[in-house]
């Protein structure tokens, strides 16, 4: 019997070990990226920190209590009934002197600015783990995939999860993309997928690197954490700022509330557009995502002129109801009157537009 218990339990590491070892999991920093690693500020006993105290659950909570609760007390509406209204809008064919941003659900988005096209955080795949089975995106929300994209000049990956950075997307648009920035570590990854190094540039919170014609992009503090499989925090996660000719936009990556929204703000700000994350939220990890209600005192914090809330309608990571994150923003705006960009998946923002009006399209239709 325990001869049969230690060969189940051998059987299973194994297996473990060897799913461990597919492309999608990346690859650990070495050598340079390494080196760059121990050397930043922000790197202590063998791990990346936030810069204040970030537990990873709060005070009084388990793992086994998400579990369960996630599990077995799924909540109303998690995952919508009918496909999210969604527009499909040609982008090779948009004018290369309009500045606009296209959001593709949850924190994937193109942004193209004075002639400039960003990509940040793509994830066209269908699902936001290692399997395809597990964490589905819902109707509605994959009309768009890699081939659907113009030439990138600056793929953006704020960090590692799986949400962020997708190797069957990011793989196919390696011919499509000119460079790559990421936080320090985050190119050991796309070196590993085929990514040529002189196309990857890594960068510490507060680093920035100059683009093209003005342009500049900076990495800047989040509260949260990183890691695609097993170790936590040996990559870093980051916010950007991202300067042109034109204005100045804020890209929030995943983050919970702190003092380092008001700390940018001072630093780099004021925005003309801020992207936030507001959704997968909880109670239970208030420190590593905000609540909808934070998403506005972080704005205010940036002292933005419009925020574009997003990490929400795409995938069900977090026990609310799919369209929770803009019905709770959209109230708690009532009394704080932020201009408020909500467009559908797939439908352009002008960036230029500050008149532009969008329906309420994750309102229940009668």
């Amino acid at each position: 019997m325990l001869i049969s218990f230690v060969i189940i339990c051998a059987a299973l590491v194994i297996t473990v070990i060897i799913f461990m070892r597919q492309p999608q999991f990346g690859k650990a920093p070495t050598g340079k990226r390494l080196e760059r690693i121990q050397a930043s500020p922000n790197y202590k006993n063998g791990k990346f920190h936030n810069l204040e105290a970030t537990p990873d659950l709060a005070e009084g909570v388990n793992m086994t209590t998400v579990l369960w609760n996630f599990i077995f007390n799924k909540t109303l509406d998690q995952v919508p009934t009918n496909p999210v209204p969604n527009i499909k809008t040609d982008l090779q064919a948009l004018d290369m002197h309009t500045d606009v941003l296209v959001w593709f659900g949850h924190s994937s988005y193109f942004l193209q600015m004075g002639g400039v096209r960003f990509l940040v955080d793509p994830v066209f795949n269908g699902h936001a783990s290692p399997v395809a089975f597990t964490t589905k995106s819902f109707r509605g929300t994959t009309g768009y995939n890699a081939e659907d994209m113009p030439a990138i000049d600056v793929l953006i990956i704020t960090h590692d999860h799986w949400d962020h950075l997708d190797y069957p997307t990011v793989k196919k648009l390696q011919h499509n993309v000119g460079r790559v920035i990421c936080p320090l570590g985050v190119g050991a990854h796309l070196e590993h997928w085929g990514y040529p190094p002189g196309k990857i540039t890594e960068l510490d919170w507060h680093e920035a690197t100059a683009l093209t014609d003005g342009f500049t992009l900076r990495a800047t503090p989040a509260r949260h954490f990183s890691g695609r499989g097993f170790k936590r925090n040996g990559t870093l996660w980051a916010s950007f700022v991202l300067e042109s000719p034109s204005g100045r936009i804020f890209i929030g990556g995943d983050s919970g509330y702190g003092r380092h929204f008001a700390d940018i703000g001072k630093k780099y700000g004021p925005f003309d557009l801020t992207i936030l994350e507001n959704g997968q939220y909880h109670p239970y990890w208030i420190y590593i995502h905000t609540l909808p209600e934070q998403v506005l005192d972080a704005a205010r914090d940036l002292g933005t002129k419009r925020v574009l809330p997003v990490h929400h309608s795409k995938f069900a990571l977090a026990m609310h109801a799919w369209n929770e994150p803009l019905t709770r923003i959209t109230q708690a705006n009532k009394h704080i009157g932020l201009p408020l960009l909500t467009p559908k998946i797939g439908q352009p923002v002008y960036l230029n537009d500050s008149t532009q009006v969008f329906e309420r399209w994750w309102e229940a239709k009668e």
